[in-house]
């Protein structure tokens, strides 16, 4: 009998590269999202349209399910709170509960490093380092109150969870971090030193830590309510790192800098002009964003090698080259 698995977010980047892993392994799969997505179905993927916040829409896309993937979630570093909260907060607490409904024993949440983002620099720290008193945006502070739910039901045993931290993904279809590298790459400056390092992951490498995650708590349940970071395992220069993204897009290389204070000035300006005039779309710098780009962050995986078997298959160069063939094949 087939395994079913249900991906929340399946339309988005990584969602569908963990679906694309799945359906190589002759699994059924369940894509569940508010927008449709023709190219899933017709890979023969079940596609479900609903709203993550709507307990009956939820209950019945999880169904039947041996397996949850919990992609879904409302990204970036402004907008309203109750957006935020509702998504990522309500949304994964709806996930929760249809999993204990329905008995669906394993549940792989998606979460973020900035979740233990306090604002200044994370240098090589694990998965014991707390969650900040504070947070500079309403995205790391909704998803920190959501993987602490997840972890709780692992814990628990309401249902055998794995909280997965990825670090900047990037790789070819990327709709996130590289587009808006490559759309702002003539206003873009380098903040402060420019020598801080980074994390990132390339989008297979991502994917696969999700599949093994599924796989450890089958063979692992002690593993339940665990969290482990994911990265390339090799942190590298933020800005060299953007440099090599933009050079993949046949953009020139970044030169120019601003001082981390005139930066954070600038960002504390925008917000404040943005909230004066109600202006919903995101402003090009944020506080956030700032303390992002200027600090290092970068994470000890030692953990998800040791339970997960997880290993980057395709390196930071390899990745970068594909990244480039895609970016230049005309579509």
């Amino acid at each position: 009998m087939s395994t079913k698995a249900l991906v929340t977010g399946g339309g988005g980047f990584l969602g569908k590269a963990i679906i694309k892993r799945l359906l190589d392994r002759g699994w059924d799969v369940c894509s569940f999202s508010r927008g449709d997505y023709p190219e899933l179905r017709a890979l023969g993927v079940e596609v479900v349209r609903g709203d993550i916040q709507d307990a009956s829409a939820v209950s019945a896309a999880v169904e039947g399910c041996d397996i949850v993937f919990h992609v879904a979630a409302k990204v970036g570093s402004w907008g309203k709170f109750e957006d935020f909260y509702g998504a990522n907060v309500i949304g994964t607490q709806r996930i929760l509960d249809a999993c204990q409904e329905h008995q669906v024993e394993r549940l792989v949440y998606t979460s973020s490093p900035s979740v233990v983002f306090g604002g200044g620099d994370m240098k090589g720290v694990d998965e014991s380092v707390p969650y900040p008193e504070t947070y500079k945006a309403f995205y790391p502070q909704t998803k920190a109150e959501a993987e602490r739910r997840v972890r709780q039901a692992g814990e628990d045993g309401v249902v055998k969870t794995i909280t997965i931290r990825p670090h900047l993904i990037w790789g070819p279809e990327d709709t996130n971090l590289v587009p808006r590298i490559l759309e702002r790459a003539s206003s873009l400056r380098i903040i402060g030193e420019g020598d801080n390092l980074v994390d990132t992951i390339y989008i297979d490498n991502a994917a696969d830590a999700h599949i093994l995650a599924a796989d450890a708590l089958s063979e692992k349940p002690e593993l339940a309510g665990r969290v482990y970071f994911i990265s390339q395992d090799e942190p590298v220069n933020c800005w060299e790192m953007i440099n090599d993204i933009l050079r993949a897009g046949g953009k020139p290389p970044l030169t120019r800098k601003i001082s981390l204070k005139a930066a954070y000035r600038i960002a504390g300006m925008m917000e404040f002009v943005y909230k004066l005039f109600g202006i919903r779309s995101e402003p090009r710098l944020t506080r956030f964003v700032v303390g992002e780009l200027a600090t290092s962050h970068w994470f000890d995986i030692s953990a998800a090698k040791n339970d997960l078997g997880f290993v980057p298959k395709v390196s930071t160069e390899e990745g970068l080259k594909r990244l480039a063939e895609w970016l230049q094949t005309p579509s």
